[in-house]
């Protein structure tokens, strides 16, 4: 069995770990040794390979030519990588000056050596933060997830007002795109009419007034919560 914080991994099973979470986080799309190559950017037969001696562990389940899910120990290790990731990205940020388009990569490459110490003295420099800066739920370090019952910008309904809470960081470039028009976590926003046969969705900015027209796979990394009446 690993250590507790799972630092006697491979980074290539701490990756494989964090990404069988991270993929399921938003989604139910079945997880499968496809996609794992396909965002890892390695062979199927290198993921495979992988995913069977994580099976061995008893860290992952996955049956020939069918998904890839994680165990309950697969899933408290994958728990720490997440939350050393999304507090180094959010340290980077407030801390450093990074902006949200560039901490992801540098996360990438920072979490597998950093120790749990170091994350904890990070996170209580920050005032334990709930989110990173793109609006993911932090992990405690206890491993529990406080998620938010979002939806993508995509399935809110016309006349809704809505809040930001959380946009994906897989597109760099989209990243600065959102930064531009300033649609970040927090940002408040009435949902347009759609029009029939006119592919987008059309959003106006709170205070602003200003109307934003978003392509599906731009308001498709967007995910938001109803706005409280106080908002």
């Amino acid at each position: 069995m690993a250590k507790a914080d799972g630092s006697d991994l491979t980074v290539a099973a701490q990756d494989y770990l964090k990404l069988l979470y991270t993929a399921n986080e938003w989604s139910d799309a079945p997880v499968t040794v496809g996609l794992l190559a396909d965002r890892l950017g390695l062979s199927m037969s290198t993921v495979s390979e992988g995913i069977a001696k994580l099976a061995l562990q008893g860290l992952v389940i996955h049956a020939k030519y069918s998904s890839v899910s994680l165990t309950p120990d697969g899933r408290r290790y994958a728990l720490v990588m997440v939350r050393r990731h999304r507090v180094l990205e959010t340290f980077l940020v407030q801390t450093l000056g990074y902006s949200w388009d560039e901490v992801h990569d540098e996360a990438e490459k920072l979490e597998h050596a950093a120790s749990e110490d170091l994350i904890a003295r990070m996170d209580e420099l920050l005032g334990h933060p709930s989110t990173d800066p793109h609006g993911d739920p932090i992990p405690t370090a206890d491993g529990r997830v406080s998620r938010p019952e979002a939806r993508q910008l995509t399935a809110a309904q016309p006349g809704q007002d809505v809040v930001i809470c959380r946009v994906s960081d897989t597109d760099p470039k989209l990243l600065r795109y959102f930064s531009r028009l300033g649609l970040t976590p927090g940002s408040k926003l009435t949902i347009g009419q759609r029009k029939p046969f006119t592919a987008g969705t059309t959003v106006r900015m709170t205070g602003s007034g200003q109307d934003i027209t978003l392509g599906t796979e731009a308001a498709d990394a967007v995910w938001v919560v109803p706005a409280s009446s106080g908002d």
